[in-house]
């Protein structure tokens, strides 16, 4: 069966109207753009991050607080968007979280203007709550435009754009942003002068994300204007706060534990990649020559993932996992154990390892919730505040010891992972 002849009940879809027939070829156009837009989004704090720390004379823990800023929005505002999606619908809901993302890129404006690296994250924040009401509406919706039994596949081919986004955005951001930065040592200017440097300098994240606001807005208003595209039906009436209670069911508990180690390990490491690669024993690049290679990390993500929506239909969702999980293991210990080019090279690779791990995870973990589908979704991208905490905890290990050693607290996570993988290959009772 295509995706066009699709249709959604009031079962799958609450807030939606039942048996309505839908556009599925604009509505899986509509999906694969927000999935493109917010991971692109996303993968700009890994080129920030550097930019931020020389700015701000900043440790590799103090600095992480970006992720912990921009993944905190997952922990406070996931559960509050799922229950708007329930009420309004996909579209509307979708519709003001683009705006909300507006607002947060516009806030750089004034974070530039003043300096300061606190408003930074206030910004940062703003923006991840756009994004987290994005997520918790893309990722149902693309499992039910298909049979339950290919979800896992046709998730894993809708984040290849999230990872289509992730490895375009940083390539231009490292040229924008980190290309610009000088070579001037901070710690030789007095204080008005730092705060002048800081203030000129931010200008140029500011303006970066200036322009991603107008595309943000444009996109918005095309959504406002499709939004009856899914007509609603009768409000579904329900105690959005008993969705925790799901996290007492083993397979779904279990799972939204390993999408936060995984969000907290990708994370990690995408946001130590170049510095790491700055360093005099791995590749010894400029911060700028580094940021071009981070694409390279997320571009093996969205290779796996355009991959892995074929493998996925051939074999078990949970073996494909374990055996990624081992893979991401096996390159961390290579890269953590070796020098110079071979160390960097696998690093970047991770990303390979990564690709099918949240898709699959999240289809896994969700096998069996039938109605519940949506809340389940709003507890896992609660859970997607493993990328507030695994980051700072690496990079506090970073600053006791060595990036390197710092890679053991992923490698912990992956080992989590491959357990899941292990226990959720075979199907859930009931699908």
């Amino acid at each position: 069966m295509s995706l066009t002849d699709q249709t959604y009940s009031a079962e799958a879809v609450p807030g939606e109207a039942p048996s309505q027939s839908v556009d599925a070829p604009d509505l899986r156009l509509f999906v694969f753009a927000l999935f493109f837009i917010f991971g692109g989004i996303t993968s700009l704090n890994d080129i920030i991050i550097p930019k931020l720390r020389e700015l701000f004379t900043l440790s590799y823990g103090e600095v992480m607080l970006v992720q912990s800023a921009f993944f905190g929005a997952y922990f406070l505002v996931s559960i509050p968007a799922a229950a708007i999606v329930r009420h309004f619908g996909y579209m509307h809901t979708a519709a003001g979280a683009l705006l909300m993302m507006t607002v947060g890129c516009l806030l750089f404006v004034p974070a530039s203007a003043s300096g300061t690296f606190g408003l930074f994250l206030f910004a940062l924040f703003v923006l991840a709550a756009g994004i987290t009401s994005v997520q918790v509406v893309a990722n149902p919706l693309i499992s039910m435009l298909g049979p339950a039994r290919t979800a896992h596949s046709r998730l894993t081919f809708a984040q290849a754009f999230n990872s289509l986004g992730t490895t375009v955005f940083p390539y231009f951001g490292s040229i924008l942003i980190l290309g610009a930065l000088p070579k001037i040592d901070v710690g030789q200017l007095s204080a008005a002068a730092l705060l002048a440097y800081r203030t000129q300098e931010s200008k140029v994240v500011a303006q970066t994300y200036l322009g991603l606001a107008i595309a943000l807005l444009v996109l918005a208003a095309l959504v406002w204007a499709r939004r009856n595209g899914l007509p609603r039906g009768p409000v579904a009436q329900s105690n959005i706060l008993k969705a925790f209670n799901l996290l007492g069911q083993r397979r779904f508990g279990f799972g939204a534990l390993c999408i936060f180690l995984y969000v907290g390990a990708e994370v990690a490491i995408g946001s130590l990649i170049v510095n790491y690669l700055m360093q005099a024993n791995t590749l010894g690049l400029s911060s700028q020559a580094a940021g071009t290679l981070v694409p390279f990390y997320w571009g093996g993500a969205m290779i796996g993932r355009f991959a892995g929506a074929y493998i996925l239909r051939l074999f078990s969702p949970g073996r494909v996992l374990a055996s990624v999980a081992a893979g991401a293991i096996t390159l961390i210990l290579i890269s953590a154990n070796s020098l110079g080019a071979l160390s960097g090279y696998a690093l970047l690779a991770i990303g390979l390892m990564n690709s099918i791990m949240f898709p699959t995870i999240f289809t896994l973990a969700s096998e069996g919730l039938g109605s519940r589908v949506a809340e389940g979704s709003g507890v896992i991208c609660v859970a997607i505040v493993g990328g507030a905490i695994i980051p700072p905890l690496t990079g506090h290990l970073a600053d006791l010891d060595s990036l390197r050693f710092a890679l053991l607290l992923p490698a912990l996570c992956y080992g989590i992972i491959f357990l899941f993988g292990i226990y959720a290959r075979r199907p859930a009772v009931g699908t």
